[in-house]
């Protein structure tokens, strides 16, 4: 019996529900397609994932021994690669983006027609998004009760590699004919050094940060100059790991260290933020798009390209916001903490529109995830499930000094900035002349000046959101 394996964000052999089911029922086809028509154009995979993906399919290309390389409609070509290699049925795991669920009801219900069995698992998820319910029998809108929930269910232990015999049928492309990887020019020159795509990479990063970096997690999580960060999201998002083992191993630590318990829990509970976004955007399929609480529909943006073009660079002025927007554009990450000030800043001192960074992050995060990057920012923004209260404004100061206390941070993504003294290096404007002459710092030539006003923009802000409240009552 052939069956065809479908890859697609389960990039791993261990843990694979899929795999399992194709290797237990005989010879194994794996085939991935870059599908890009299905999704909508704003949410086809970005520039930084791309790079991802590519060194991630290499190496799972080598674990299994080969793998089809297509590019196209996986509504025509897998239909069409079932009857050519003679397949008898065709295996993938679920994604749960809302264009993804529409397109792979079409395929299961077209096979299904031609006589060929189809099949999907849940390989990327402690529990399915319609598994956990309120009380009523409703999605959950809250974390906090979500997250309960989840716990007093048992968490699915991580399954087996299977045996597996794989074959591959005549054609298909090359992976270099994918054009994942950027060149010319190659703008991710160096993140080979920073990161290990695949799931050899993926185990190891998890056990590096179970043994040097969850004890103290659940405190120092927050602070961007420490390494206190799993650094497993891209691995997650692309399935190279899943979180049942994850989970697994993270319980494993708290429960052999005493002194581990409480990061681990913490730990887990952001793992339990990954699940809550797809179960919101599984019952909300308009999140990345549209705003949760209509009411914010009436918000007085700003548009400005002069001001989104700073932000984007790392050149706000505030040394905080352009370390983490820096850090983002040369590494393809950036640390949480980070994320909440860098969008708070677009969204609440700028007052643009939280889709502006929506789609920045898109396309310049390795673990860009549709979930959770549309809750994240609707979060900040307010107008999401669990949100922010609006008058939350991170200072951009503030956050520095008890994030970053000593300023290393900020000195490795503003070099420029690095002789100030730490009472300074977060607001480099309110510096006196001579204190900047000794750091050899001009303003507005080594460093821009603030493009606003910290407490300016704040009133604004909330001008924005009072007159946003008074049209709700």
């Amino acid at each position: 019996m052939k069956t065809i394996l479908w890859v697609r964000q389960d990039l791993r052999l261990a843990d694979n529900p899929a795999l399992a089911e194709a290797a237990g029922a005989g010879t194994v086809i794996p085939v991935y397609i870059l599908d890009d028509v299905t999704p909508p154009p704003a949410w086809r995979i970005g520039g930084a994932s791309r790079w991802w993906l590519h060194h991630s399919l290499a190496a799972l290309r080598d674990s299994l021994g080969g793998m089809l390389f297509l590019r196209g409609d996986p509504r025509l070509l897998i239909p069409e690669l079932a009857k050519s290699a003679g397949a008898d049925a065709v295996v993938w795991n679920r994604c749960y983006e809302p264009s993804a669920i529409a397109r792979d009801s079409v395929i299961k219900a077209g096979l299904a027609q031609t006589g060929i069995d189809a099949r999907s698992f849940n390989a990327s998820l402690l529990n399915e998004p319609w598994e956990v319910k309120n009380l009523s029998g409703a999605p959950f809108k809250v974390f906090t009760p979500y997250w309960k929930s989840c716990r007093a269910r048992p968490f699915p232990p991580p399954a087996r590699t299977p045996q597996f015999t794989v074959e591959l049928p005549a054609g298909g492309l090359a992976l270099e004919a994918l054009k994942l990887a950027p060149k010319n020019p190659d703008w991710a020159a160096g993140w080979e050094t920073i990161w290990t795509p695949g799931e050899a990479g993926a185990q190891r990063r998890l056990a590096d940060f179970l043994d040097a970096d969850l004890r103290g997690y659940a405190d120092l999580r927050d602070r961007p100059d420490l390494t206190h960060a799993s650094r497993l999201s891209p691995h997650l998002h692309w399935g190279e790991i899943s979180p049942r083992q994850i989970a697994a191993a993270a319980r494993m630590a708290g429960d052999s260290d005493s002194a581990k318990s409480r990061d681990a829990d913490k730990f887990l509970s952001e793992i339990g933020w990954r699940e809550f976004s797809h179960h919101l955007l599984y019952h909300f399929p308009s999140l990345p798009d549209a705003n949760w609480k209509p009411a914010f529909d009436a918000y007085p943006w700003r548009e400005d390209a002069a001001d989104l073009k700073a932000w984007q660079r790392g050149m706000t002025g505030y040394p905080m916001v352009d370390a983490g927007m820096r850090e983002l554009w040369q590494t393809g990450t950036m640390q949480n903490r980070v994320r909440m000030i860098t969008a708070s800043f677009l969204i609440k001192h700028l007052r643009l529109h939280w889709r502006a960074g929506e789609d920045w992050f898109w396309d310049t995060l390795l673990d860009a995830d549709l979930a959770n990057n549309a809750a994240g920012w609707q979060w900040v923004a307010g107008s999401g499930a669990d949100a922010a209260p609006y008058f939350r404004i991170f200072n951009p100061m503030s956050q520095g000094t008890k994030f970053d206390p000593e300023g290393d941070y900020v000195r490795r993504w503003c070099p420029e900035l690095a002789r100030l003294p730490n009472e300074f290096i977060h607001a480099p404007f309110l510096a006196a002349a001579e204190v900047l002459a000794k750091a050899g710092v001009v303003l507005g030539r080594d460093y821009p000046r603030p493009i606003v006003d910290h407490a300016a923009a704040r009133e604004a802000a909330l001008a924005g959101y009072q007159a946003l409240k008074a049209a709700g009552d």
